[in-house]
């Protein structure tokens, strides 16, 4: 019998609906939700691809402690104690748990219940730490709430959209996709990009701004005086809604008194900021979304304030098509805010400094104490733990040995720790190897509950596959540990409708609408409902029953007085800039289909064939001063540490700066993590790393030999120095490289490929002189390994490889071609992947513009059905067709 389940997609913080259908022998497929307004069916690659991550292989089946399997009492009991006894030995906090915007509301909820309301510390803090910490800051000191005033439908009513620091067509490509479609539909709607880099959102906008890294808040006080100048301040807002405007402006106009300034300061055109200038003041629906590249800095909470300083001076908030807007990075980072995930929050966007809060929240949960300070944020946490002040570290659904910065100091301060725990779903994880008690948790698909998204929109996540081995949801161990504590009365949930309700009532209780987060309408939230919950907007009470699209309508904010606050900016530079010894700006983000550190998006063929190995992006000028070439194995250095990666030379990367991906872990690349290049400094207002500047150096990395492996196995390739690796249809692909070579390749290659068993068929070339080898295993004539060797970067072209896995048994010529690393057919060699939604790669696009005459992206659609999918390669397929 066939189940569909409506549910929400776990990758970012767009939340976009998706039902999934398991059939009767339990095969999955996944499809966007037409009926849900996040993303009314559409999908991204990544969502699109969510069956092909949904494998028990790789999973953590059982609780361990210290890497033997046991039972969960013995676990959950081991738990508690090391809790006690750190609380004991040490005090209240020298305990900390690190969780993570994965997590479901009713997780999150309880995990943050236990901490502050039990062991009476504010030692919880979350990835979101991470990505939009400094928005959280930011919208309190303008609005006294951290709150989101838009709704994705502004983007699609607005008349101009500047996205500042958003590679919004690979990070958010829904949200692209999305205004996209409401360009085609009003060719008038104006996109402005402000970004250092040249990225597939820039190439498709009106306006890029290519400003020097870290200069975008003169840019914004440039632009709050140039409004004032041009007399756009809406006096009426300004006099009956806001607080400090005159000395915003004289602060502002202090450092951006005119274009020229501005200009020269950005290392911009003239023209260029007195068009943006000219379009902003001229355009009354205008929404500016600001992302990783605003928050992601030393300054990144006055970023933020001088972008909503110049909707607040022209009015343009709380009605339709207008507005600062924040995108959020991960699924439930929004929830996580909502429950008091962060360690300088309470719960229900109630305060710790606040007593009446305190005493609201203790009262409600029947609590002993709660804290009356702010906790440790994500990177004071692990600065406390390798100074021996914490001592028993929880990690929950999340990845701090690859994703927080200084990684190396992450990783000693792990090693040193007297007790870590970690739940995740995932048996080999950077962190998981620090773990003293692994805890199983279930996931995407199996788990039940809500987040909410970027827009405040409440969604369900529904499971609709049986949990594998013995792993439980995270509220139900976190319950189980608090039980085991002497809490059981007040974790003695057995459904997490029931953690749901009591949030929502928490939400409600005395807020009177003084507070901006109320969802009080759920709080007795029957079963059958809470099964049948459909996305709304936040604020929801008994007079908001269909949700809140957005907020401040009225002018009324959530400060003591109503009035929202201009807030003073004086622009900073990055702390961490360029010397002559690290001459190169070093900036960190996504790649267009993978996913934090790739502990789901790994496991997609179709998501690993876009980019197979960690790179740096450097300017061709750079590139000749340092020489690099393209292709190249080059090293980055920091003080901090060091990566080895793949160079791509690209014009798109400004003179002077360095751009590296964040998703490769040392499960997937043996030397590709960029966090253990970039110092951990961070925003003093909201402890939000600086993820886009760094300072580095460049050399290209030579080794004795290069190569690449294909096996239907999972291997470590022991002889390599340098080494990645990439799922693929049926089997793994290596890149390697290594500076001693072997006396015997042939027992090397064997070490390599060979197990026992079955029948073998073994094929294979060698020349010592010039240092090549190619080897091919075979499995009763099915193509099991293939290894090729040389002394420099010219070896065969892989993409025909794979095609080859796909096969039954190779014929002699397709067995000769192995050998020679030639395709025996040129429409074999498809080239790298350019659309994975229906995996077409660049030759065969090419082939098609040269050959068949497709001069347009919806023609290359029709024809190949490039760009026919999630439309997030559609950038891509343009830069081919520009370039003929």
């Amino acid at each position: 019998m066939s189940l569909q389940v409506r549910t929400t997609c776990p990758y970012c913080g767009v939340g976009c609906g998706v039902i999934a259908s398991r059939g009767p022998g339990g095969e999955v497929s996944v499809v966007g939700d037409p009926q849900h307004p996040s993303n009314f069916g559409r999908l991204c690659s990544k969502g699109s691809a969510l069956a092909e991550t949904l494998v028990e292989s790789g999973r953590l089946l059982k609780p361990r402690i210290n890497g033997q399997a046991c039972d969960w009492d013995s676990a959950l009991n081991q738990v508690a104690e090391g809790l006690q006894r750190a609380i004991r030995e040490h005090g209240r906090d020298a305990v900390a748990f690190y969780v993570s915007g994965q997590l479901l509301t009713e997780d999150y909820y309880v995990a943050n219940k236990l901490m502050k309301g039990f062991i009476g510390s504010a030692n919880i803090d979350t990835n979101s730490r991470l990505c939009m910490s400094s928005a959280v800051a930011a919208h309190k000191r303008a609005f006294g709430a951290d709150v989101m005033p838009c709704s994705y439908e502004d983007l699609e009513r607005a008349k101009l959209i500047v996205l500042a620091g958003s590679n919004t067509a690979w990070c958010h490509p829904v949200l692209y996709q999305r205004i996209m479609a409401s360009k085609q539909e009003n060719p008038d709607l104006q996109i402005v990009s402000i970004d250092p880099r040249t990225t597939p959102t820039t190439e498709t906008s009106d306006l890029h701004l290519a400003i020097c890294p870290g200069t975008d808040a003169l840019l914004f006080n440039g632009l709050l005086v140039y409004l004032d100048q041009q007399g756009e301040r809406n006096n009426l807002f300004v006099k009956q809604a806001t607080r400090e405007s005159e000395v915003a402006l004289a602060v502002a106009a202090a450092d951006a008194p005119d274009i020229q300034r501005v200009a020269d300061g950005c290392g911009l055109t003239v023209e260029s900021v007195e068009r943006f200038y000219r379009l902003f003041a001229r355009t009354e629906r205008v929404v500016t979304v600001y992302s990783q590249g605003i928050n992601q800095s030393s300054s990144g909470v006055d970023k933020i304030n001088a972008i909503i300083n110049c909707h607040l001076l022209t009015g343009r908030i709380g009605r339709p098509g207008m507005g600062p807007f924040s995108l959020t990075g991960q699924p439930n980072a929004m929830g996580g805010r909502e429950v008091g995930g962060l360690a300088n929050q309470l719960a229900a966007h109630m305060e710790l400094e606040s007593a009446e809060d305190r005493e609201r929240v203790r009262d409600f949960w029947d609590a002993p104490e709660i804290p009356r300070q702010a906790g440790l944020k994500a990177v004071d946490l692990f600065s406390a733990i390798e100074a021996g002040k914490v001592r028993v570290l929880w990690v929950m659904a999340t990845n701090p040995a690859v994703s927080l910065p200084d990684s190396e100091r992450v990783r000693r301060a792990m090693e040193k720790c007297d007790l870590v725990i970690v739940s995740d779903c995932v048996a080999a994880t950077d962190t998981m190897e620090f773990a003293h008690i692994q805890l199983p948790a279930t996931t995407w698909g199996e788990r039940s509950g809500t987040v909410t998204s970027s827009e405040r929109r409440i969604s369900r996540q529904r499971a609709f596959l049986d949990a594998p081995g013995e792993a439980r949801p995270d509220w139900w161990i976190i319950s189980q540990v608090a039980s085991r504590m002497g809490y059981a009365q007040q974790f003695n949930y057995q459904h997490p409708r029931e953690i749901f309700c009591e949030h929502a009532a928490l939400s409600g209780l005395e807020n009177g609408g003084r507070r901006a987060f109320d969802i009080s309408l759920y709080a007795e939230l029957g079963e059958a409902a809470y099964e049948a919950l459909s996305p709304r907007q936040w604020p929801l009470t008994g007079g908001e029953s269909t949700g809140t699209p957005r907020l401040f309508g009225e002018g009324e904010f959530f400060t003591e007085d109503g009035r929202a606050r201009f807030v003073p900016v004086t622009p900073a530079m990055p702390r961490n800039r360029p010397d002559q010894e690290y001459p190169l700006v070093l900036n960190s983000g996504r790649v267009r289909d993978h996913w934090h550190t790739m502990t789901r998006t790994g496991l997609s063929p179709r998501l690993a064939s876009h980019t197979i190995e960690p790179y740096a992006e450097i300017h061709p000028a750079d590139a000749s001063r340092y020489g690099v070439e393209e292709g190249a194995l080059v090293c980055v250095e920091s003080p901090a540490g060091d990566a080895t990666v793949r160079a791509r030379v690209t014009s798109g990367q400004q003179p002077g700066s360095l751009f590296l991906p964040m998703h490769w872990s040392g499960q997937f690349a043996v030397t590709g993590r960029v966090n253990a290049l970039l110092p951990g400094v961070t925003d003093p207002l909201s402890g939000q790393p600086e993820f886009k500047q760094g300072k580095a150096r460049i050399r290209e990395r030579r080794f004795a030999w290069y190569g690449f492996l294909f096996s239907r196995r999972q291997l470590q390739p022991g002889a390599a120095d340098y080494w990645a690796r990439s799922r693929g249809e049926g089997f793994w692909r290596y890149e390697m490289a290594g500076d001693l070579t072997p006396e015997d390749w042939a027992g090397m290659a064997r070490s390599y490929l060979c197990s026992e068993g079955r029948e073998v068929g073994w094929m294979e070339y060698s020349d010592r002189a010039a240092n090549r080898y190619r080897a091919a295993r075979f499995v009763e004539n099915k193509l099991e390994s293939c290894l090729f060797i040389g002394p420099d970067l010219l070896l065969p072209p892989r993409d025909w490889i794979e095609a080859l896995f796909g096969k039954a048994s190779l014929d002699a010529a397709e067995r000769a071609s192995l050998l020679s690393g030639r395709a025996p057919d040129k429409s074999a060699d498809v080239g790298k992947i350019v659309c994975a939604c229906h995996g077409v790669g660049e030759k065969r696009i090419q082939e098609g513009i040269r050959v068949q005459g497709l001069n347009s992206v919806e023609s290359i659609a029709d024809v190949l059905k490039a760009g026919s999918g999630c439309g997030s390669c559609v950038p891509e397929i343009r830069a081919m067709l520009a370039a003929g």
